[in-house]
């Protein structure tokens, strides 16, 4: 999962972007990036850490140019080598620059076409730079030196029916302008938005619509789904649908876990699909539960508070916040190993013994992943004083890995893969397990009448891919890469050419 940002400003957009990337962070804590186009000269940073840690004042001089693009990562393919970390750039045809959040699933057959036919050569193991020579490619494809805008959405539905997964792009092209573009069924979200400023107006393009509010550019609309959106050095919008058969689709876990609450994607303001997660399972739990002895509800911080206030409302009984949260760690659903994210636990959330000493306690968590930071929660309730914890997720089981760009581990490390409730509720602890059901979850986000959304990408709860492209083999190769004694082995493999270098 990553964070991209464009601009096409007036005067200089360094600070911009990096303030983009700053609200974005929840997107990516891996690497950041920022690249800027004066003249016809490319400006880049990039490196691995926060941006705020990427991007000190040396590196913001440099960054010159009233327009550029920015990236938060989090490597959903590949490892967290700063050779991965983007904007990439490829130098033929016109110097682009890209930056993609999603996950191709075609990207080992399109790697070998870009070698065998395109003749382009793939130098990280990042689908990003797949994409991005992909485009190359096509922009090259249309044989001009003067491009228009009618040439730049040619070469993006020339991506479209190369690629297939879930993707949302920004490139940039010096001296030309911005593009973004999203895959044919809307998988991964981006907005563009503007602002009228003395010299003009300016655009922005991001992940969120939450980094245009901050920014003070008015949210314009949401891509749609295989649509494309192209700015102009000189600030001329142009948009144009470039896909054949585009279908609105959704990863509907942007809602439960990874939107700030405060973003507004596909029409549907996250806040308050959240707010309804929670009466819906309130509603779950007067119907399966009718006596139950819930005394307070806690929710898990930060993303779960919506939901859990809702749902304590509902059943009329008392919230209060339980857990303190240092927020200077990072996420532990993205911390690269198993050994790391147990530990960060600990580190992350101290309970407040008084609001559990004694009593029967609903801890409320957005989703429910591999188990072991529920598993420890839950310890951490009872080392408190709770008689009992209960627990509930604002999401159905997690059963299925995601392929479309969110880092969801292999199969069998999902604790809800090929188990029961009951089987979960044993192995994380706690004295009852609640679970929101799919079909209330997709009700509280579709909203009726608020939205255009079709359907949602719910695979990693019922294993229905929207792309129909992902077969068991595929499935196979995802979890010999994505589990963690694999990611181990890559970091340890990085680790050690460092180590060469450093001692050559």
């Amino acid at each position: 999962m990553c964070g991209i940002a464009g601009l096409v400003g007036k005067s200089a957009v360094n600070q911009s972007l990096y303030d983009a990337l700053l609200v974005l962070q929840h997107r990516g804590q891996d690497a950041a990036g920022i690249v800027t186009c004066e003249g016809g000269n490319l400006h880049l940073r990039k490196a691995n850490g926060l941006a705020r840690d990427v991007f000190h004042t040396r590196h913001m001089i440099d960054l010159r140019g009233n327009i550029g693009i920015g990236h938060v990562r989090y490597p959903t393919a590949g490892c967290s080598s700063s050779a991965e970390s983007q904007p990439f750039y490829v130098n033929s045809p016109y110097g682009i620059t890209l930056a993609h959040n999603g996950n191709l699933t075609n990207a080992e057959e399109l790697k070998q076409e870009l070698f065998r036919d395109d003749l382009r050569h793939i130098n990280t193991d990042s689908d990003s730079e797949i994409l991005l020579n992909i485009f190359a490619h096509e922009l090259e494809a249309q044989n001009t030196r003067r491009l228009a805008p009618e040439h730049i959405f040619k070469a993006v539905a020339g991506v479209h029916r190369r690629c297939r997964g879930g993707y949302a792009a920004i490139s940039m092209i010096p001296g030309v302008g911005i593009l973004a573009f999203r895959d044919a069924f809307g998988i991964r979200p981006v907005v563009y938005g503007k602002r009228e400023t003395e010299l003009g107006t300016e655009y922005m393009i991001a992940s969120e619509s939450v980094a245009l509010d901050v920014l003070g550019f008015e949210r314009v609309r949401d891509l749609a789904p295989g649509e494309a959106v192209f700015i102009s050095k000189d600030g001329e919008l142009h948009t144009q649908q470039c896909a054949e058969n585009p279908v609105s689709s959704p990863c509907i876990f942007e809602f439960v876990y990874f939107a700030r609450p405060d973003s507004i994607i596909d029409n549907v303001f996250v806040h308050k699909a959240r707010s309804r997660m929670g009466k819906k399972l309130a509603k779950k739990i007067q119907r399966e539960w009718v006596d139950h002895d819930i005394d307070v509800v806690i929710p898990i911080p930060d993303t779960s508070r919506t939901a859990a206030l809702a749902l304590a409302n509902e059943l009329k009984v008392r919230y209060t916040e339980g857990f303190i949260k240092n927020r200077y760690i990072g996420r532990t659903f993205i911390m690269p190993g198993q050994t790391v994210r147990k530990k960060s636990v600990r580190q992350k959330l101290n309970a407040i013994d008084l609001e559990f000493e004694g009593k029967n306690v609903m801890l409320v968590d957005d989703s429910i992943v591999r188990g072991t930071t529920s598993k420890q929660i839950v310890q951490m309730a009872r080392d408190a004083g709770a008689r009992k914890v209960y627990f509930a997720s604002a999401a159905p089981p997690v059963r299925f890995p995601n392929v479309y760009g969110i880092d969801m581990p292999a199969a069998t490390e999902l604790v809800a893969h090929g188990r029961t409730v009951a089987e979960v509720r044993d192995i994380i602890g706690c004295d009852e397990l609640i679970y929101q059901d799919l079909q209330d979850l997709i009700e509280a986000v579709q909203k009726k009448g608020k939205t255009d959304i079709e359907r949602f990408d719910t695979s990693v709860f019922d294993g229905e891919y929207v792309t129909g492209d992902v077969s068991s083999s595929y499935l196979d190769q995802l979890e010999q890469n994505r589990s963690d004694g694999a990611k181990s082995e890559r970091e340890d493999s990085v680790r050690s050419v460092i180590g060469l270098h450093n001692n050559a």
